[in-house]
């Protein structure tokens, strides 16, 4: 054979040598199509793309965490499982009951920490541990957390004769009335009320701070809507619309709020850590303080955020790939920086030790509040139907602060009746298991 066909030869051969495959997923992200955490999700999918020439990942931007959740449920039932999704928090359990996502062992098995539960329980912190957990196992990794934060404009506290944030809910009855002046269009406080779940999520750490629960963290059968605590929570709404006059009727949503303080015609808010960026970025024209939810016998605020899920059906490949993207997404370094870009705190604990993270809260100290919190923190309410349960008490809370003649324990026990409802099945489920 001459040297020309040797070539050739050896052409052949490696032309028929086959190509290392590429496998792609998709991972859903709640944000709209545009904006700035979406430019940097792109950011990070693409840096992981380009490591790992081997994965093709499709990320796919979903709106609300409702619309997320609507959005996978409907991919899968399609036969598109999305390999990972970036979950409310509190829907694990729900989709863990109705067996739409994996147990993260199916991921982990991919990786050298096969025990992904116990992966997940020394490597995040305790207060978001319950939320990625179902019948002892991890069904989901934390990726970014919140808690309710009390945001106060400075400048007006100042002008009003406060000195610093209420610590009490009496001090924040009392300061609320203080801020308020009809006369310049100026409210002393304002909270969510719409129903797509920013509601429920403040009124249940209002409860807690209050000494009660909003729900069974243990069994996702039950919830404590018509309690005392509850009642008392839903109580300081009524107090500050009609009573004190310090909070607009009818309901708000977080965009309103955000528009109303960022004015400087708003004194007190109370929002997620996950808008602090944004304030911080925004609130050009006074002085702005954050500090911790005010208490009534009790610091309490729930958990909040995000979790990575993995709904089944997708290939063993897919799942492999889905396990790279979970560990580049919650490793120290990259969760760090989406904390540092949000305002959401890291859940993973290293994120903290990393000199970057260290200079930030030195240069940001608003940035630890939320931190600081954790001590005080409880689980999100996690539901059998988690949705329609929470709907249940927020369609109440919306109709309480538009009718003063309507009463805390009336909406209470009217919203205990229908997340009954929704409840039951699981219920007599789980009853009939028992026995």
């Amino acid at each position: 054979m001459n040297k020309q066909m040797l070539i050739a030869a050896a052409f052949a051969l490696g032309s028929s040598a086959p190509a290392m495959a590429t496998t792609h997923i998709d991972m859903m992200f709640p944000a709209p199509v545009d904006g700035k955490l979406t430019v940097k999700m792109n950011q990070l999918i693409k840096d992981f793309n380009q490591m790992h020439s081997d994965i093709k990942v499709r990320p796919i931007f979903t709106g609300s965490y409702d619309t997320t959740k609507q959005k996978a449920e409907a991919a899968a039932k399609a036969g598109r499982p999305p390999a990972l999704v970036i979950m409310s928090a509190n829907y694990t359990t729900d989709l863990a009951i109705n067996h739409e996502i994996l147990p993260m062992s199916e991921l982990f098995q991919y990786g050298p920490d096969k025990n992904a539960t116990a992966f997940l329980k020394e490597n995040f912190f305790k207060a978001v541990q319950k939320n990625a957990m179902f019948n002892g196992k991890a069904y989901a990794m934390p990726f970014q957390n919140s808690t309710p934060i009390l945001y106060f404009n400075k400048d007006l506290f100042k002008k009003a004769g406060i000195q610093g944030a209420p610590q009490t809910w009496k001090e924040l009855r009392e300061d609320a009335r203080k801020l308020t002046s009809r006369q310049n269009g100026q409210w002393g406080i304002m909270l969510p009320s719409t129903n797509n779940d920013y509601c429920a999520w403040v009124l249940s750490s209002l409860v807690h701070a209050n000494g009660g629960n909003f729900n069974n963290p243990d069994y996702p059968g039950e919830v404590y809507y018509n309690s005392v605590t509850t009642i008392g929570a839903l109580d300081l709404y009524k107090d500050l619309i009609f009573k004190d006059k310090s909070m607009p009727e009818g309901v708000l949503d977080s965009k309103q709020i955000d528009a109303q303080f960022l004015s400087g015609k708003l004194g007190m808010t109370i929002l997620s850590t996950g808008s602090l960026t944004f304030i911080r970025n925004h609130a050009k024209s006074f002085h702005l303080g954050v500090a911790m939810l005010p208490k009534k016998f009790r610091r309490g605020v729930i958990i909040g955020g995000a979790s990575l899920v993995s709904f089944k059906g997708i290939s063993d490949a897919q799942k492999k790939a889905a396990y790279q993207l979970l560990r580049y997404l919650t490793s120290p370094k990259i969760n760090g920086e989406w904390s540092r870009f949000t305002g959401y705190f890291a859940p993973r604990k290293k994120a903290y030790d990393l000199p970057k993270m260290k200079q930030f809260l030195a240069k940001h100290p608003s940035a630890k509040v939320a931190f600081e919190q954790l001590k005080y923190a409880y689980p999100w309410y996690s539901t059998y139907e988690t949705v329609a349960v929470r709907q249940a008490m927020e369609n109440q809370v919306a109709a309480l602060i538009s009718n003063k003649d309507l009463s805390p324990a009336e909406v209470a026990a009217t919203a205990q009746k229908n997340a009954d409802k929704i409840l039951a099945p699981y219920q007599r489920e789980t009853a009939l298991n028992q026995q």
